[in-house]
């Protein structure tokens, strides 16, 4: 363990230091907007004796003196002028996204004290315009986060990640400062429909990897932090393709107190499913409906309200699959024919009221209540039977074709679950200015209110003899050699009915600061969070549970003349049992599970520089965690059970790369490296490798245009991860039994041909003047067609009592169109 640490640190020390800087001058960019949000071409921008104007997307970038005092002149032919101020660091990169209008000048001194805020934080800002542009199977926010160091994930049809050696369960996802949750049943990507943010609404998306604050909640790995945007002016928004739809609306009141923006959306994922091995009967309807509706009472206090409804249909009929595998010398297949079917149905309601009062210049106050409610059902009655064995080697490429049955036999699954959970939340958030510093403060109480219902069981024959259940002691059972007297019983079988209700307390205190040593910057974060609860409701008496969770983070800038920020971060993090973690592995709750318990040390290097003559960033991050009362699991597809007896310890350790800038003038691409090595030690048996133990990630997020034809744009989204510790038979034991998935490896393209946007503006045609922007596009998702795999089915023959892992492959190449249009 110590000299990986040590490995660890000389890597970080390397690449921290390979690039080095000399420019005095620091660097201004960003995008000239008008009054309409359209980019503005040709303006001139001048600061001392350097100059330059605005591209067609109205993109700049002008050098200025460093350590000064520099001013900085926008003027355009027909719009008013406007001068900016700023004090920077050698080499220092300050975005300035300035809009532009006809009615008066503005003018403005930006002292740069507050800028590096995020950056010293080790937080990602993802730009929204880059979100809507990248194609995925799942495009959206998750789609991009996937391509980032540390986050994982080996399913696009699902918009879960895993985050340095966590599970689905373990990350943070807060919209408008209010926690959101995903429905508790979905057990498959591909009932997953859609993640609740709408991309249509987003203003901000801030992203951190581990080591946050002590004001964000209680959980183990990571925080996605989102923001929706408040409008200034009516707009709209439509897009569609062949998996679904979306529109948006964006409104005003003439006295601007009011303003709104809200969104609807249809998913259909009939095209990627259609591409499986499955051939199904499939009718989703994926569709909600969300709003963000704000209103300025007075310039002290705001009100706002976030709503959502979601309904989630999802009828599945398969009827056929055809799987080969083996190998070239002796190729195999699995046929198998279905009957029955599975009707799901996911329904949530989501209405979140905040409201925020400035007492005086110095303190701030907030209130936020929210209230989630899900109703779900998980239905299905089907009957597999498969006929398991060799193809013809003259025609391999048929299944159909199997010249030699290694096996027969069914599989029939059985499902009644039935959910209603209800969650309300109601916190008081402050911000204090104190002393050159800030205090932030907050309490928040919820209740979780469940009802939960479970019969699920599965019964499995082999040439039609019944198959007992692995982990039942019963007499031996050795047909068809010799008859079997025993009970006949179900494969699997769980039944359970749980009312719980969980009242939980919690709270933080946090301050920062920023100060100078020498002169180099210094910023501290130090904060600590409790957390108070107690279930009720189960058959055995629920005790109530405390933890508290001291963080911080420090950050210093050198005045070197290459800039470059040092941060480490960390403390003591705990994750209080969700009502998923309460759950065992027979659907029984254990109301006294307790919080599993991380530390977390994270170092980090943020380098900013020049390439190309362009701004580039290297993010190095090197990572520890050691776990402790760990809860156990077992991940089948996007579903997660739980032991739920804190039985084990583990440890997550890693290096994360990324290396993003201007490939392309203009346009935001990078690439993303991380190495991964997490495991766990359950019942002192050892140390074995937990199921999101991914230990090697590539990724590639790149935007280019076409040199001859630049309204035609190219976007590439690439991501390689090594094999999952996964796969194996759900009963069986991890202890004897270590399998891994193969590499995932996916690459999705998209072209987008440009008919209206900014450049365009002296040129629209009569049909084309009513549209800000307008463009259609190809997507091609799997481009290589790489067959990857999620899960085994497991079969097997009971002549030779083998089992096969016949790998269940995820979605084909696919071609879809999408139309984005905006009034």
């Amino acid at each position: 363990m110590n000299k990986n640490r040590l490995i660890f640190a000389l890597l970080f020390l390397c690449f921290s230091f390979t690039c080095i800087s000399f420019a005095q001058n620091a660097h201004v960019k960003g995008i000239i907007l008008d009054n309409e949000n359209h980019p503005v071409s040709n303006v001139n921008i001048t600061s001392g004796k350097n100059n330059t104007q605005s591209d067609a997307n109205g993109f700049f970038e002008i050098d200025v003196i460093s350590n000064k005092k520099a001013s900085i002149i926008f003027t355009h032919i027909s719009l008013k002028m406007i001068s900016l101020t700023v004090t920077l660091k050698p080499d220092e990169v300050f975005v300035f996204n300035p809009v532009m209008n006809n009615s008066q000048e503005q003018m403005g001194e930006v002292f740069v004290s507050s800028r590096n805020k995020k950056r010293v934080q080790g937080i990602t800002t993802i730009e929204t315009a880059t979100i809507k542009k990248i194609p995925g199977a799942n495009a959206g926010i998750e789609n991009i986060l996937k391509t980032l160091p540390g986050v994982n994930s080996n399913n696009e049809l699902s918009t879960q990640y895993a985050v340095r050696g966590g599970n689905y369960d373990e990350n943070l996802v807060y919209v408008n400062e209010v926690e959101v949750y995903r429905p508790f049943l979905i057990r498959s990507g591909q009932q997953e429909g859609l993640s609740f943010t709408n991309t249509d609404l987003v203003q901000n998306v801030d992203f951190s990897a581990g080591g946050f604050q002590a004001k964000f909640g209680d959980k183990l790995s990571s925080v996605l932090d989102i923001t929706y945007r408040k409008p200034t002016q009516f707009g709209a928004s439509l897009e569609a393709s062949f998996l679904g739809g979306s529109a948006s609306v964006d409104l005003v009141s003439k006295n601007k107190k009011w303003s709104a923006v809200t969104g609807v959306r249809y998913r259909n994922n009939s095209l990627l499913v259609n591409s499986q091995d499955t051939q199904t009967n499939y009718t989703p309807t994926f569709a909600d409906i969300q709003t963000s509706i704000n209103y300025d009472i007075s310039e002290k206090w705001q009100v706002s309200f976030l709503g959502n409804i979601s309904e989630n249909k999802y009828l599945y009929q398969p009827l056929t699959r055809e799987t080969k595998f083996g190998t070239i010398d002796q190729p195999m297949a699995l046929a198998v024919y279905y009957e029955g079917q599975e009707k799901d149905q996911y329904d949530t309601y989501f209405g979140a009221f905040k409201t925020t009062y400035k007492v005086s210049p110095s303190l701030t106050l907030k209130f936020i209540g929210s209230l989630f409610h899900t109703t779900e059902k998980e239905h299905f009655d089907i009957l597999a039977q498969y006929r398991l064995g060799n193809v013809d080697a003259e025609n391999p490429t048929d299944a159909s074709t199997i010249d030699f049955t290694r096996g027969i036999g069914s599989q029939l699954n059985h499902a009644r679950n039935d959910l209603d959970a209800l969650i309300a939340n109601a916190e008081i958030k402050g911000f204090k200015d104190w002393k050159e510093s800030q205090l932030e403060f907050g309490l928040k109480y919820t209740r979780e209110s469940i009802r939960d219902r479970i019969v699920e069981w599965e019964m499995i024959d082999s040439a039609g003899f019944s198959i007992n259940p692995p982990l039942v002691i019963l007499p031996k059972n050795n047909q068809p050699y010799s008859p079997y007297t025993g009970p006949l019983l179900p494969y699997q079988d769980i039944r359970a009915t749980n009312f719980n209700t969980i009242n939980r307390f919690s709270g933080y205190a946090q301050w920062n600061k920023q100060s100078e040593l020498g002169s180099s910057q210094i910023w501290y974060h130090i904060g600590a969070r409790f957390q108070s609860w107690n279930v009720s409701g189960a058959i055995e008496e629920g005790k109530n549970q405390f933890v508290v969770s001291p963080r911080a983070q420090f950050a210093i800038k050198p005045d070197w003349d290459h800039d470059m920020v040092f941060r480490i971060s960390g403390g003591l993090y705990h994750q209080p049992p969700f009502y998923r973690e309460l759950r065992d592995l027979d659907g029984v709750v254990n109301p006294n599970v307790k919080a599993q318990e991380a530390v977390h040390v994270v170092l980090g290097n943020d380098y900013n520089f020049k390439m190309w003559n362009r701004p580039f960033k290297w993010v190095t991050e090197v990572y520890y965690k050691s776990l402790s009362d760990v809860n156990v699991y077992s991940i089948d597809n996007v579903r997660i059970r739980y032991v739920a007896n804190n039985n084990a310890k583990a440890y997550a350790q890693g290096l994360d790369f990324r290396l993003n800038g201007e490939f392309v003038p203009g346009t935001e691409s990078w690439v993303s490296f991380g190495y991964l090595k997490t495991e766990e030690n359950y019942e002192n048996k050892g140390y074995i490798a937990r199921p999101t133990d991914q230990r090697l990630k590539f990724a590639m997020l790149f935007q280019d245009y076409m040199p001859n034809i630049p309204s035609v744009k190219v976007y590439l989204n690439v991501v390689y991860n090594t094999g999952l510790s996964g796969g194996a038979p759900a009963y069986s034991d991890p202890y004897l039994y270590q399998n891994r998935l193969n590499d995932y490896r996916r690459a999705d393209i998209g072209f987008a041909k440009v008919f209206v946007d900014s450049s365009t503006q002296g040129s629209k045609t009569s049909w084309l003047k009513n549209f800000k922007e307008l463009a259609i596009g190809l997507e091609i998702f799997n481009l290589f067609n790489n067959q990857n795999a999620i899960t085994n089915t497991w079969v097997r023959d009971v002549y030779s009592k083998n089992q096969y892992a016949i790998p269940n492959y995820m979605t084909s190449r696919v071609f879809n169109i999408k139309l984005n249009a905006r009034l």
